[in-house]
């Protein structure tokens, strides 16, 4: 078992190893971000992974606080499906309004992947395994569909 503090460390070391092993590879436009803050220019749309003693999780989040916008962007990404699905080449979840781990209503398009777990670096390089072609799938994604959220802005 881990302190807070131990648990802690570790979840930094890892996204620290991951972020520093993803900046040998470049974007889908070739332009700089943080591939473990990934910035879609979109208010309230992220690209998130989390990974605990468990799961591994890599998803869409939309976050708007209006369940009916939130429900405009998540039918626009359903009229994006068939590409988003060919860029990563497996299917993921839809969940349209959910709770998060706060109790706030989002909706979600993910991927889970278990048994793994964070706190054990012998599971790193299934980890990386795991986020490393999916992220870089969802920017080449990203970079030919964000165009179509313009009218949503």
């Amino acid at each position: 078992m881990y302190t807070k503090e131990q648990a802690s460390q570790l979840r930094q070391a890892f996204w620290t190893a991951f972020g520093q092993y993803m900046v040998l590879h470049p974007f889908a436009e070739g332009l700089k971000n943080n591939w473990t803050n990934y910035k879609t220019g979109l208010k309230d749309v992220y690209f998130r992974m989390r990974a605990d003693k468990k799961t591994a999780i890599i998803a869409i989040e939309l976050t708007h606080p209006d369940p009916e916008i939130q429900e405009l962007f998540f039918q626009q990404f359903m009229e994006l499906k068939p590409m988003l699905h060919q860029h990563l080449g497996e299917t993921w979840e839809w969940q349209l309004h959910t709770d998060n781990e706060h109790g706030q209503t989002i909706s979600r398009i993910y991927k889970e992947y278990a048994p793994v777990n964070i706190f054990n670096q012998d599971d790193w390089p299934r980890l990386i395994s795991f986020f490393k072609p999916r992220l870089m799938a969802l920017d080449a994604f990203w970079s030919d569909a964000r165009y179509a959220f313009d009218t949503l802005k």
